[in-house]
């Protein structure tokens, strides 16, 4: 059996478990899965999923090759003080903890810790995650296969450089709150000017679907689909104009840049 626990298991946590036991994982792969959280209620729903709970994160790293730290980085320090003892020659600890890097991790644990880095995001709740890995030294290729095919469970991964995991986290990890910021002026603009927020909701979301599947199947660039929709001397121009006016490129690259300075603060 490969022995895989996590410590939080809080939405995260619970997602990416939910996504091993659903896709079938546990049986394909022999796995078997076990949790430590403060919070006893979040262990009992993952009850029916036959997760094995544990009374401490030293416990739990003590039985699991697999540790997935799937808690915030203002908790870190306080686990990995409390499961250095239990890391060994066979662990292998992965986090998603934005902006820690492995070699912090090994510095808090033990110098030869097998560290995974990984930046979901919260639609793996759905299983229709955008989840970013990278494999820090000495991991196996066999380990980090797993721990891929584990986020491959719950929707759709890249591989990346460590020294990358703190840029990307703009791309995937934080940019479903910028959408939705985004579909939400929408929204509020229908219901200005008289038209149900449901309907308005459900309208824009599968805009936003179509429009992903145009950007990842189409074939056209991100030029050429914004030309396509825009008809000279039309609605869609009159649009754009706006937010052109307003440097909407601009000020979202500036959120992504705000999100990976932060990032490095974090790292501190």
């Amino acid at each position: 059996m490969i022995s895989v626990g996590f410590i939080g298991a809080g939405n995260m946590g619970f997602a990416i478990m939910k996504g091993i036991c659903d896709s079938g994982l546990c049986k394909t792969d022999n796995i078997e899965l076990y949790a430590f959280d403060l919070d006893s209620e979040k262990l009992k729903r993952l009850e029916s999923f036959g997760v094995t709970a544990c009374k401490s994160a030293a416990e739990l790293a003590s039985v699991c090759k697999y540790v997935f730290l799937s808690i915030k980085p203002q908790q870190l320090d306080e686990v990995l003080e409390s499961i250095k003892d239990s890391v060994d020659e066979q662990s292998v600890l992965v986090s998603i903890c934005a902006g820690i890097s492995g070699e912090y991790i090994k510095e808090k644990t033990k110098p030869f810790a097998s560290v995974v880095l990984v930046m979901p995001n919260t639609p793996l709740l759905l299983g229709e995650g955008a989840t970013a890995l990278s494999k820090v030294e000495p991991t196996s290729d066999s380990e980090f296969d797993l721990v891929c095919r584990i986020f491959s469970s719950c929707g759709k991964i890249a591989v990346i450089e460590s020294d990358k995991m703190k840029e990307i986290i703009a791309i995937n990890g934080s940019s479903p709150a910028f959408i939705y910021l985004y579909a939400k002026a929408f929204v509020d603009y229908a219901v200005s000017v008289g038209i149900d927020g449901e309907v308005a909701k459900t309208l824009f979301s599968q805009s936003l679907i179509g429009s992903a599947k145009m950007l990842t199947d189409s074939g056209y660039s991100i030029d050429e689909l914004i030309t396509m929709v825009s008809s000279k001397g039309g609605t869609t121009i009159a649009g754009l104009e706006k937010l052109y006016e307003g440097n909407l490129e601009e000020t979202a690259k500036n959120a992504c840049k705000a999100c990976t300075e932060r990032a490095y603060e974090l790292s501190k």
